[in-house]
């Protein structure tokens, strides 16, 4: 389905004399280092990345593509869901090597835990409010979204659709997408309306939102597809040329943290996350931006600078 990354000499010789010097560098008996040989270092063991679904496919894709690099063959790197929430969560108690996020740690965190974890951003994750193609809308002001998700909006002619129920599909407070979505999209945290629909993966809200009359969701630009209503903001269509210049402000890093500095195995793996490879191919194959062709940053409290 999507373009195959081509697999570079260069980029695997880089990594090879990174594990080696690593590996020469370090004195600890650290989990995952590699076995010597008469060809030098090679890098064993297994990587468990968990989080944020937004993150997901771009993290699987990069994984299956890392384990088939001539001299990764003794490393398995498996991917799983969850939300940012349960990522941050599980690589601050050393229950997974990466934690996958939309958000800053500190944004779900203690200061405490928080501060443990380094932050590795791999990409930026435009997010928009998409609905089932029949609602009869394509355009809602900060205002009208804000009425809809907080339940003072419930038919879809009340904004100009079909005379159709507004079924809303939120996310678990876990979701870093949905974290991201209240505080740049509503501009406030929405509360959860009874008997709204609740699911924490960003598949199964699409499904939903494609099969349910009447919904109304948010997802990262990655899911986006014919198959759905992707919502303007204000007039403002979630495009990469748009978020690059900030002009569209649902977005957010997405973040790879590890607890501490990584291993000789994850920092491969990182690496090769922000290798020309990945972030030339598959980080815009699959509706992504990389963080270089930015123009603005933003920091863990919100502010917007430019670079």
């Amino acid at each position: 389905m999507f373009k195959k990354a081509k697999k570079f000499p260069l980029l695997v010789t880089t990594l090879a004399m990174t594990v080696v010097l690593a590996a020469c560098g370090s004195g600890s008996d650290t989990a995952g280092s590699g076995n010597t040989d008469n060809t030098g270092t090679k890098l064993s063991g297994s990587i468990l990345a968990v989080g944020s679904s937004a993150l997901q496919p771009l993290v699987d894709q990069a994984g299956q593509d890392f384990m088939e690099v001539e001299g990764n063959e003794d490393i398995t790197v498996q991917v799983q869901g969850g939300g940012s929430g349960t990522g941050l969560t599980q690589v601050a108690d050393k229950q997974a090597d990466i934690g996958n996020s939309d958000v800053f740690a500190e944004e779900k965190l203690d200061a405490d835990q928080a501060k443990t974890l380094v932050d590795h951003q791999v990409a930026v994750v435009g997010m928009s409010a998409v609905a089932n193609k029949d609602v009869g809308v394509t355009d809602l002001t900060q205002d009208q979204l804000v009425d809809i998700f907080t339940g003072k909006i419930t038919n879809w002619k009340e904004v100009g659709g079909a005379d159709q129920k507004i079924v809303i599909v939120n996310r678990p407070a876990s979701s870093g997408t949905r974290a991201t979505f209240e505080k740049y999209a509503l501009g406030q945290s929405a509360p959860d309306l009874q008997g709204a629909i609740q699911e924490d993966s960003s598949g199964t809200v699409k499904k939903i939102i494609t099969e349910t009359p009447g919904a109304i969701g948010y997802l990262a630009l990655s899911y986006l597809d014919d198959s759905i209503t992707a919502i303007k903001f204000n007039g403002i269509e979630a495009t990469v040329e748009n978020i690059e210049s900030g002009k569209y402000p649902v977005w957010a890093y997405e973040h790879m943290y590890t607890n501490g500095d990584p291993n000789e195995v994850v920092k491969a793996f990182l690496d090769y996350m922000l290798s020309d490879e990945i972030q030339d191919t598959y980080v815009v194959d699959l509706g992504y931006i990389p963080v270089k062709g930015m123009q603005v940053v933003r920091d863990a409290e919100g502010n917007i600078t430019e670079k």
